[in-house]
């Protein structure tokens, strides 16, 4: 297998593109992860050098290329009710709506964005958060699910997990929103059509623009701007902000804080903040 080294000036080049396109900080720490990951993407196109395919996926023809590129750099670990305590307060968000719209006759809506959405864990565990807090009563929800790769976006619209991705689930929960296989299928499990419906998936660059006509309930960003410098994490959380409705709630991961950064959240507990 032929290994490819990375040169200093290759690594800066590559580490400055990413940044550019998507906003992740490649350090130094990265550099053995980048070098393992494109190796492969360089091995399968057949490019001499790490050169030749940085100045490939900055041409015309390299668009797909460049794509895959972020594939490959993307970090995408995640997990069913990953951070359980939010899905608790989201049940309480989610009961709040409800009775606020019920009292005035209408059926309730809720919109909620999956921001970084991986392999799809998140928004599923969301919808079937919103389904257990709504119980028998009517509610109109709906959740956006974005990431910027397009390799984790094919599996979460699959909805096919193995069993290992579904252990921790209560057995309550596991049979009434995921249908076991057999046969063939033995061994996976697929999400029941009714939760799959409540969720668009969508490919979404961060550092795009955000949609003019934002307005979710709720957003949910966890464990991804860890990956992004100050400056980054602060423009994005501003962006943020201006995409929620009034009183609307921001979750970020547990090992993420809001606390250096300038924004207008009100801080409502840990990895919990409120417009």
């Amino acid at each position: 297998m032929m290994v490819f080294e990375l040169k200093d000036s290759e690594f800066e080049k590559i580490s400055k593109l990413v940044y550019e396109v998507c906003g992740i900080n490649l350090h130094e720490g990265k550099r053995e992860l980048v070098k393992a990951r494109l190796g492969s993407r360089l091995r399968e196109g057949n490019y001499k050098s790490f050169s030749e395919y940085c100045h490939y996926v900055t041409t015309g023809n390299g668009k797909d290329e460049l794509i895959a590129m972020i594939d490959s750099i993307s970090t995408n670990l995640t997990s069913f009710f990953r951070e359980e305590s939010h899905f608790v307060k989201l049940r309480v968000i989610v009961s709040s709506i409800m009775e606020k719209t019920g009292s005035r006759g209408a059926i309730p809506k809720i919109n909620i964005w999956s921001a970084g959405c991986s392999t799809g864990e998140e928004p599923y565990t969301i919808a079937i958060t919103i389904k257990e807090a709504a119980g028998a009563r009517p509610l109109d929800a709906k959740i956006v699910a974005t990431d910027i790769s397009t390799k984790v976006l094919r599996v979460a619209e699959a909805a096919i997990y193995p069993e290992d991705r579904v252990k921790k689930i209560n057995a309550p929960v596991l049979g009434k929103y995921f249908q076991r296989g057999t046969g063939r299928s033995e061994g996976y499990y697929r999400i029941k059509k009714d939760i799959k419906d409540m969720i668009s998936f969508k490919r979404f660059n961060l550092m795009d623009e955000f949609p003019a006509e934002s307005n979710y309930d709720v957003i949910f960003c966890r464990n991804v701007m860890i990956y992004f410098d100050k400056q980054t994490q602060t423009r994005l959380v501003n962006k943020y902000y201006g995409s929620l409705k009034k009183d609307g709630y921001f979750f970020v991961g547990h090992s993420e804080s809001l606390t250096s950064l300038k924004h207008s959240f009100k801080y409502i507990e840990p990895s919990v903040y409120q417009k």
